[in-house]
Formats: structure tokens, C-alpha cells, sequence
């Protein structure tokens, strides 16, 4: 490989710059299957960055399918192919960020509520139950239940018994589980939301267990509305400080290929 790389900009996110760079040799064809990339102590000397950004940046490339790792060998171009859904997100620890990836949630989460209570066993609805329970309890023990909600929404999925649902919400896991903590977080700073939130959990559960799928698709819905106007109304000091940091694992979890 002949490609000279010239060095980078101060930016946030080096790391993207360097993975947007490598993977438009790749596309372009400048870099081929089967090409092995230049080594990390190469790049980071040609971008101009450290060697951490650079495996970053690779670690992007591979989850994106354009690279592999050989054990003792390298890293090498692969074999082209479909890529994956991109979400290109450089300002993932931005309130609208967050609100977008709310609004993606209110599409597959009101669907998945809907054929939850269409399809629910007796079993589906006591680890709903269950589920409701144990994030009632993490709250009631001063924390702000972010795992346990996942794991509550995660309950009415597997009730819907549709494995694309399930499998297009685990490909989108960290950044659904990221925009989950934020708001989350938010939430718990104030009496309010936490309320609005146990009550809109309840009305989503009781449908599903009623059978009506109309009502469960409208209180999903309107979940994750009111999920919006909550992150709205944060007070300004959240995202300077709690909700920024929280917001950024998006970010670097994206570039982990995590």
C-alpha cells in the first residue's frame, strides 16, 4: 500500500476523522481486499495522532466490516460486502442526539408493545411483572434504574415473538441502552418524572396484560413522547455536567464497535 496519510486537525472525535479517512481508500478501491493496513506505530505517525486514536479508528472499521485482525499479522482489508446501518452521530452528547434516538425508540417501541400484547403468555407477563419490579426496587434503592428499564423493555420484546423486532433492537443496543441512561438520569432529578415514568410503565403493562393492542401501541407511544419532553425540559446545568457524560459512551462505543 502507497497511501501517504497527511496529519489531522485538532478535533473531538480523532478517532472518527482517521476511520472516515481509511474507509474512503477502502470505498474508493485505493486500498483493496486483502491489503494490509499500515501498522499502528505507521499511522499514528502519518495522521498525526496517538496510537490509542488509531486503534479506536480501526476497532470503527471493523465493525463496520471493512477490516479484519490476523493474529501475528496485521489488520487487512476484507472482502467487500454489505455494510451494516451507520449512524454518524458527532454530536451524540447533544440534547437533540438524544431526542432523536428517543424518537427511534418510540417507532420500534410502540410496534413491540402492540404484538406483546397480542402474543403474551402467562409466563411473558410475570417476567414483565417481574421485570416492573425489580426496577421499582433499584429506584427505591437511590438508583436511577437504567439497567433494569432495558431489561423491562427488553421483557415486552421477547413477548412479541418476533425475532427481526428483537434482533434490530440487540444490533441497536448501545445506542438505545445510551439514550436509556440519559434520560434516565434526568428523570431522577426530579420527583415528577420519576412519577410520570412509573405511571407510564404501569399503563403499558397493564395493556399487554389486557390483550388490547391498540392501547399498548398508544401508552408505548406515549412513553416515549413525554420521554422527549422530559429530556426538553432538563435543566441546562444536566447537560453541562451529568447528561454530557453519560451521552458520550455513544460516541465511544460507536468507535469500539462495541
Amino acid at each position: 500500500m502507497t497511501a501517504r496519510f497527511q496529519s489531522l486537525a485538532p478535533a473531538v472525535r480523532l478517532a472518527d476523522q482517521v476511520a472516515d479517512a481509511l474507509a474512503a481508500e477502502v470505498r474508493s478501491g485505493r486500498l483493496s481486499e486483502g491489503d494490509r493496513l499500515p501498522t499502528e506505530a505507521v499511522l499514528a505517525e502519518q495522521f498525526g495522532v496517538s496510537r490509542t486514536v488509531i486503534r479506536e479508528a480501526v476497532s470503527r472499521l471493523k465493525s463496520l466490516g471493512l477490516v479484519d485482525s490476523r493474529q501475528g499479522s496485521g489488520v487487512y482489508v476484507r472482502a467487500a460486502g454489505v455494510e451494516p446501518l451507520r449512524f454518524e452521530m458527532p454530536h451524540v452528547a447533544s440534547r437533540e442526539a438524544v431526542i432523536q434516538m428517543v424518537e427511534l425508540r418510540r417507532a420500534l417501541e410502540a410496534e413491540v408493545a402492540a404484538l406483546a400484547a397480542e402474543r403474551r403468555t402467562p409466563e411473558d407477563v410475570q417476567r414483565i411483572r417481574e421485570a416492573i419490579d425489580a426496577l421499582h426496587a433499584a429506584v427505591a434503592a437511590g438508583g436511577n434504574g437504567a439497567d433494569e428499564d432495558v431489561r423491562f423493555h427488553r421483557a415486552i420484546a421477547e413477548a412479541a415473538r418476533n425475532p427481526f423486532l428483537i434482533g434490530t433492537l440487540q444490533y441497536l443496543r448501545q445506542f438505545l441502552h445510551g439514550a436509556t441512561r440519559v434520560t434516565r438520569a434526568n428523570e431522577a432529578r426530579r420527583t415528577d418524572f420519576a412519577r410520570e415514568v412509573a405511571e407510564e410503565h404501569a399503563q403499558i403493562v397493564e395493556a399487554i396484560e389486557a390483550g388490547d393492542a391498540l392501547r399498548a401501541r398508544e401508552a408505548a407511544k406515549s412513553h416515549m413522547d413525554n420521554a422527549i419532553r422530559r429530556i426538553e425540559q432538563a435543566d441546562p446545568a444536566f447537560w453541562q455536567q451529568e447528561g454530557a457524560q453519560l451521552a458520550r459512551p455513544l460516541v465511544e462505543g460507536w468507535a469500539a464497535g462495541q
